[in-house]
């Protein structure tokens, strides 16, 4: 993914589960498009987790993407 919308949430409170959801429903209003990537800091998996599905949308970890940041958009084709 070459571009996409970052989003900031650090809330301790509230699970990663969430975070995303309310990333990917703000991303389908403001775009118009459902996303089906999102790269999170390795840190924010449990148990040093590769992938995560939810629903259509995949999320992996990636460490440049610092930590309470969601980089969510649409996977480049290949």
């Amino acid at each position: 993914m070459h571009i996409g919308m970052l989003l900031f949430d650090n809330d301790p409170r509230t699970t990663l589960s969430v975070k995303i959801q309310k990333a990917m429903d703000y991303y389908r209003h403001k775009f118009g498009h459902t996303p089906n990537l999102c790269l999170v800091h390795p840190g924010m998996l449990d148990n040093d987790q590769k992938q995560l599905e939810l629903g259509k949308l995949t999320i992996r970890p990636y460490r440049p993407v610092t930590p309470g940041y969601l980089w969510i958009g649409i996977e480049d084709q290949r």
